[in-house]
Formats: structure tokens, sequence, C-alpha cells
């Protein structure tokens, strides 16, 4: 099993900053909202986003799959009482000259093997597809 930490602490009423390893990120804990920081929502996308990227890495080696870069678009949609998140989608833009048969086997392995996107598979709508960039 492998075990995850991180720490946050609020720094006034406009933010926060969550804490693993060497890395820190500034967190959008404001009422208000602020523009320059990650609001939860926000970050729970990207971890999504971070997720399917880092799968690509992982399995694009062992395909012997050629890629030249990697785009993850996402939207949730949040419903306010009670406050969930109850739908995401998203677009995994793919610059590649890989047939679409291996685009898809590239979009069926980030799905089957990614930690966050099965997690959050399992307690919402998350559907997407995968395409190659123009």
């Amino acid at each position: 099993m492998l075990e995850y930490r991180v720490s946050a602490r609020r720094i006034d009423a406009h933010g926060s900053v969550a804490a693993a390893k060497a890395a820190e990120i500034v967190l959008d804990t404001d009422v208000a909202g602020r523009p320059d920081a990650f609001n939860p929502a926000e970050l729970f996308l990207a971890s999504i986003a971070a997720c399917m990227i880092k799968g690509i890495e992982r399995v694009t080696p062992m395909l012997k799959f050629d890629l030249r870069g990697v785009e993850v678009k996402l939207h949730g949609i949040r419903q306010d009482s009670p406050p969930k998140m109850i739908s995401i989608d998203y677009e995994l833009i793919v610059d590649t000259d890989e047939t679409d048969q291996r685009l898809e086997l590239l979009h069926t392995n980030v799905r089957k093997y990614g930690t966050i996107s099965n997690t959050v598979a399992a307690a919402t709508k998350l559907e997407g597809v995968i395409r190659r960039r123009e």
C-alpha cells in the first residue's frame, strides 16, 4: 500500500497553503474567492488532470506510444444543496501521429489505471473523450 501526506494551513482570511514533500501550493480559501489560486473544486479537477497525465507518462513507454504533448480539459458541474460535484466531463487532447486504435488504447489504459480518476468515477459521473491535436 502507498501512503500520501499533505498538510494545509490557513495564512489569513484570503488564503491557505498546502504542502507535500518539498512542494507548496496556494489555496483559494477566501469566501469571496481569489483569481490567483485554485479553489477546492478547481484543485479537485486539477488532481484528475494530473492523474490522467501521469497515467499517460506511465503507460506510453509500455505501449511504445509516441506523443509530443498532452492537454486535459475538464468541466465540473456542482450542485448547491447538498454541495457536491455531480458530473465531470473531460477531453484528453494528444499530439501524436499514432492510429485512432492506438489512441483509444491509450484512453483505455488511462481510465483503467488512474488512482484519482477511478476514485472519482466511483463517486460521480466521470465521462470524457480522447482526441488527436489538430
